[in-house]
């Protein structure tokens, strides 16, 4: 089996990586003819810029958010 040089290995991946991202195409790696990984294209992108704050005034409080849901005297772990 041919040496290869780390160097050589990553470009070999980034450039595999990249035809992924372009053709959007998965591909399977494998191991002895056996398939021990699949590289998918991102479904998606979403840009971080419009999903953050978006559910900004979007929810109604409703009642106490502070206080425990039920009495401290349920609390088993509070009994002696």
């Amino acid at each position: 089996m041919k040496e290869v040089s780390i160097s050589e290995f990553k470009a070999k991946c980034l450039g595999l990586l990249e035809t992924v991202r372009r053709t959007r195409t998965p591909l399977r790696v494998t191991r002895f003819g056996k398939p021990v990984a699949e590289v998918m294209p991102p479904s998606a992108v979403v840009d971080r810029a419009s999903w953050i704050g978006s559910m900004k005034d979007s929810i109604e409080f409703v009642g106490d958010i502070i206080s425990p849901a039920n009495d401290e005297n349920e609390w088993e772990v509070l009994r002696d």
